[in-house]
């Protein structure tokens, strides 16, 4: 079937065309909204601004398609193969894309509001400055989980997505907005996250070693058992987070803002918190071997049962603060 067959057919009231062979085909601009496409081979295709809203693509062979500013909302993609293919610009608002594959794929300044992107492989996709406000990354199971490994995400919004076990490691994150995002038991291993905004986050039971957060906002975060160990968080913000049982060995925080943070049972053994702000912040029976705590300020922070006793605290101040052993410090 040629291209020009098809658009015929469609607009005769066609709707069937599952398992077209399309090949290079060139479909710029055309209009085939609500079309049957499942499993067509489209590879190589020309997609180009065209009017694909709720078509049904699954299992469609899309591999180095030509999409920019394609309208795919609410369009069927599970399971598709758009590997390499160029999104540019591309409206997938509500898209299923369970299980794609969409690793190379470039979806720069996409719209991917609501998508549902559970299992999908975005492996080294860029997403520079895509819209992924409410999508859906939620693991299943420990084999049914988002890939976005070494993805490129910088500035991208996630406002609200569902990351829940996805595999970013090594992700580009810098400057996204990843406000009230999910990210429990996720693995950030690597990521580049240098001026991300997290306030309100789930991180709990995340793998975030040897990350980089200088200069992030993570107010309010909820970061329980997550691991920060090599961290770079300098300058950053975690007012009132919740890190109860976090690992933060050898990680810096130095200059960062702490103030009513909650890290009961905190492992900071190496850690560097040299004029960090720990106003008010419980560290219950914290573990602070060999911790950097110079001119930091720690006024009425709690540290009942804490581990000092190889703890640097030149120059700290300890206003008011609860020590170990339940004296309060003057």
């Amino acid at each position: 079937m040629t291209p020009q067959e098809l658009l015929d057919l469609y607009a005769a009231g066609e709707n069937n065309f599952k398992g077209v062979t399309l090949i290079g085909a060139d479909l710029s601009r055309a209009d085939l909204i609500g079309a049957n496409l499942q499993g067509a081979d489209l590879e190589n295709a020309n997609l180009t601004l065209a009017f694909l809203t709720r078509v049904n693509l699954q299992r469609a062979n899309l591999l180095r398609a030509q999409l920019p500013g394609a309208n795919l909302n609410q369009a069927n993609l599970a399971k598709a193969n758009l590997s390499d293919a160029n999104l540019h610009g591309a409206t997938l608002q509500g898209c299923d894309l369970r299980s794609a594959h969409l690793t190379l794929a470039d979806l720069m300044d996409a719209n991917l509001v609501e998508a549902d992107l559970r299992n999908v492989d975005m492996s080294g996709a860029n997403l520079t400055g895509a819209c992924l406000r409410g999508a859906n990354f939620r693991q299943e199971n420990r084999n049914y989980a988002a890939n976005l490994r070494g993805a490129n995400l910088r500035h991208a919004d996630l406002e609200g997505a569902n990351l829940r076990g996805a595999n970013l490691a090594n992700v580009n994150l810098s400057q996204a907005n990843l406000t009230y995002v999910s990210l429990r038991g996720a693995n950030l291993q690597g990521a580049d996250l240098r001026g991300v905004t997290l306030v309100g986050a789930n991180l709990s039971d995340a793998i975030l070693t040897d990350a980089n957060l200088m200069g992030s906002d993570l107010t309010d975060v909820l970061a329980n058992r997550a691991n920060f160990s090599g961290v770079n968080l300098d300058q950053s913000i975690l007012k009132g987070a919740r890190l109860a049982e976090a690992q933060l060995t050898q990680a810096t925080l130095i200059g960062s803002i702490l103030t009513l943070a909650q890290m009961n049972r905190c492992d900071l053994s190496r850690t560097d918190l040299s004029r960090a702000d720990l106003q008010d912040a419980s560290l219950v029976e914290a573990y602070l071997g060999r911790t950097n705590l110079m001119e930091a300020n720690l006024t009425n922070a709690i540290l009942t049962r804490a581990e000092l006793s190889s703890t640097n605290l030149l120059s700290a101040i300890l206003t008011g603060t609860t020590m170990p052993d339940g004296s309060i410090h003057t």
